[in-house]
């Protein structure tokens, strides 16, 4: 676990690195309905993704273990990890022993609510190919009579997850790799695959290739027509790629052939005349069909100027695991707070159990959460990078809405008194305007001195501050 740690921490790295420039080739969407829902999801900035699926009974890292890498996040384990056409066949058997018996949607509609998230998105298949959904399209599916939970009257758990959080003012997405591992026309088993990509010549075998297209489509189009209203189409597996986008420069990409794509322009199309405004995200492929950024378990150094998302884990791992190690609730709010000030949503990622159910700390870490937003959701909801760029001094950092600046000071481990005086350089507040910190009864006063905001907080909130892990000091400004 420590190695495949420090990988993600190698890759969240990286991706810092070319953020800026992924940036740079950033293209608007040009629908007007498409525009108008981007606006609406970068108010909403925190959202839930979970990972689940069969492979939740093994507690091991989602999909990748199939993937034939010499990767820390490919490394097979138990009694068959020594022959990988053992192992791939032991990890689809386990389509035939799923049976989440304890999964609630609502239960986890309700503790995502109060922890102050607004949106999710759920994975209704990754790369493995195993459908969380009722799909025609094939068998391995949840639904499937091979798998003991297909007898539930929640068998269709992508259906009961929208439906619950939708319920409860959500808007929803869905997850949806590009790459399928179990499917034929991807992984051709004449072939033994060597790695992620297609394991046949694209150029010799092309109506193999159109089938597996033609069979991602109808996936698709079940999703967007079959499941109800959908705000987002999540698409990972960004490998699977036009050939004029493959950056040969980048390892991940070397091997990468030419023509493995599935045709976005008609997947768009299509999804947006079943889904009209839906919001795409073809994760890591510059262009039209990446509406916003979604840099993994990081943050970027700086805002990017373009709608964003870091998606992270609560805990170390995006999938189940027996022992997870979730981030303290300190951890997660800072993390929230940060990306927020740099004009960005946080998709805070929980996975599911076997038996349907999330760790019991997982709901403690989100009950947290959620007292906190209770009193600093102001300081979040709606909000962008101040306008005069800075989103950041120190301990502070900054967001703003309208004429309304927030200072939000993070507060270290152990500091669980505010400071008697608090100094911002150059901000300069309206003229006999009262500083309000969220959550208390108290006016902050407040001077100018040269061009530094000096605070002096109550004493009253220096003893007890309105909360734990960071407090909101909202300041109107200067008209000028």
């Amino acid at each position: 676990m420590k190695k495949f740690i420090l990988l993600l921490v190698c890759i969240a790295a990286l991706q810092h690195a070319v953020g800026q420039e992924h940036a740079r080739l950033y293209i608007p969407p040009s629908d007007t309905l498409v525009q108008q829902n981007i606006l609406a999801w970068q108010d909403l900035k925190f959202g839930l993704l979970m990972h689940w699926g069969t492979y939740s009974q093994w507690g091991i890292v989602e999909s990748w273990s199939l993937c034939p890498e010499d990767e820390g996040w490919c490394e097979r384990r138990g009694a068959q990890a020594d022959n990988w056409y053992e192992y791939k066949q032991a990890y689809e058997n386990l389509q035939k022993t799923f049976n989440p018996t304890l999964f609630n949607p609502t239960r986890w509609a309700d503790a995502a609510k109060a922890a102050g998230m607004r949106y999710m998105v759920f994975t209704t298949k990754h790369h493995d190919g195993f459908c969380m959904f009722d799909t025609r399209q094939t068998d391995y599916k949840i639904t499937d009579p091979k798998c003991p939970f297909s007898t539930n009257p929640k068998a269709d758990v992508t259906r009961e997850i929208f439906n619950a959080f939708r319920a409860k003012g959500f808007k929803t997405g869905a997850y949806f790799s590009k790459p399928d591992w179990h499917s034929t026309d991807f992984w051709w088993p004449y072939f033994p695959p060597k790695d992620r990509n297609v394991n046949y010549d694209l150029h010799k075998y092309p109506e193999r290739y159109n089938r597996f297209k033609a069979f991602t489509l109808n996936q698709l189009e079940e999703l967007c027509t079959n499941y109800g209203p959908l705000d987002i189409l999540w698409l990972d597996g960004g490998w699977v790629r036009p050939a004029n986008t493959i950056n040969r420069t980048e390892s991940w990409q070397r091997g990468i052939p030419e023509g493995q794509d599935v045709d976005m322009p008609h997947i768009a199309a299509m999804a947006r005349q079943r889904q009209p405004g839906i919001i795409i995200v073809d994760r890591w492929i510059p262009g039209e069909f990446e509406n916003y950024l979604t840099p993994e378990q990081g943050i970027p150094a700086a805002p990017l100027g373009v709608p964003w998302e870091t998606c992270m884990t609560m805990g170390d791992s995006w999938s189940y695991i027996v022992e997870e190690h979730y981030k303290c609730p300190r951890k997660i709010i800072h993390t929230l707070c940060d990306v927020v000030s740099k004009g960005g949503n946080l998709l805070l990622n929980i996975a599911p159990g076997p038996d349907g159910a999330w760790h019991q700390e997982a709901y403690n870490r989100l009950q947290d959460i959620g007292a906190w937003m209770a009193i600093n959701s102001d300081a979040i909801y709606g909000t962008t990078t101040p306008k005069n760029g800075v989103f950041q001094d120190k301990k502070i950092v900054f967001t703003q809405k309208e004429d309304k600046l927030n200072a939000i000071y993070l507060a270290e481990i152990g500091e669980d008194r505010l400071p008697e005086q608090l100094v911002i350089p150059n901000i300069k507040p309206k003229a006999g305007s009262t500083i309000v910190l969220l959550g208390s009864a108290h006016p902050v006063p407040w001077r100018l001195i040269g061009t530094d905001l000096v605070l002096w907080p109550s004493p009253q909130d220096i003893q007890k501050p309105p909360r734990q892990y960071a407090w909101a000091f909202q300041i109107e400004l200067c008209c000028e």
